[in-house]
């Protein structure tokens, strides 16, 4: 979980391979009015988001459901959208990818063919509520090299 361009799909890949697990990229989830909304600068709000965060719950039990194990990329910025994600599976774990605005803002411009803008970081940093201390998961530098996120992540079940 995080912000766009803290490196989600990155390390989410990673993960999914060093197991053996297929991946979710939580992008190609929204649906193409939210793509064109962002695409046009505009943020999505919390209604923008309920279908897109219900297709990602579905795709995270089924995965519980079939004992296939999934890892999923999703900016979950928000605690009730966590919880709508934890109701797909109950022991859901979250590492949040932290980082100053800056080297994002510098990673979201390096990235091509990607629709979100530099623009609208600034209303996921405002949307952002980092994870709780009663929620399951991790947060991590980003300022780390994606393996070692990743072998943070594992060490941290």
């Amino acid at each position: 979980m995080g912000v766009s361009g803290c490196g989600k799909s990155t390390v989410g890949q990673a993960l999914a391979e060093h197991h053996g697990v297929p991946f979710a990229e939580g992008d190609q989830f929204h649906p193409a009015a939210n793509v064109a909304k962002m695409s046009a600068g505009m943020p999505l709000d919390d209604d923008d988001r309920a279908g897109w965060l219900l297709a990602l719950q579905a795709r995270i039990r089924e995965a519980r459901q079939q004992g296939t194990g999934l890892v999923v990329s999703c900016s979950a910025l928000k605690r009730r959208y966590r919880d709508l994600l934890r109701a797909g599976d109950p022991a859901l774990r979250f590492a949040h990818l932290s980082g100053p605005k800056e080297l994002i803002a510098a990673r979201m411009a390096a990235r091509v063919d990607h629709y979100m803008p530099t623009s609208l970081l600034d209303s996921q940093f405002r949307d952002l509520e980092p994870l709780q201390p009663d929620e399951a998961g991790i947060t991590l530098d980003i300022e780390s090299p994606p393996a070692v996120l990743v072998e943070r992540i594992n060490r941290s079940k």
